[in-house]
């Protein structure tokens, strides 16, 4: 039998509400497929974070896929973790792979990749892909 979304699933959450502010506490709920592979894949187009040596805004477009286990990322936790780099100073390469570490600390997934698509500034632009493999 198939199982749906249970009540206990919601066991936890503490961000699915109206006052929640930015934060890097990512929150999770239950897989009740974890014998089947399947692809979670999330995407924005609104990350921000600020270069470390000039303060100048960065903008990228980020996707997230992954192979869960036994955990599923909440999705508006997902969106508050990302919005707590909007005033962040940190290099490119560094917040791709810093992502990719929380995400897997969090969801102990099977497999998870992070692209991070940044804009061009300076005439330039960066694309890094962190990738994590159990």
């Amino acid at each position: 039998m198939t199982k749906k979304t249970q009540k206990s699933d919601l066991d936890g959450l503490t961000l699915l509400r109206r006052d929640a502010k930015p934060t890097k506490k990512l929150e999770t709920f239950p897989n009740h497929h974890p014998g089947r592979d399947y692809i979670v894949t999330l995407k924005t187009e609104e990350f921000t974070c600020v270069c470390p040596a000039t303060g100048q805004p960065d903008f990228a477009r980020l996707t997230i896929q992954y192979i869960p286990d036994k955990k599923i990322v909440e999705s508006k936790s997902l969106k508050l973790y990302l919005w707590s780099y909007r005033d962040e100073g940190v290099f490119h390469e560094h917040v791709a792979n810093v992502i990719l570490d929380d995400l897997v600390s969090a969801l102990k997934p099977r497999w998870c990749k992070v692209t991070a698509d940044f804009a061009v500034r300076g005439g330039i632009s960066i694309t890094i892909d962190a990738e994590y493999k159990k």
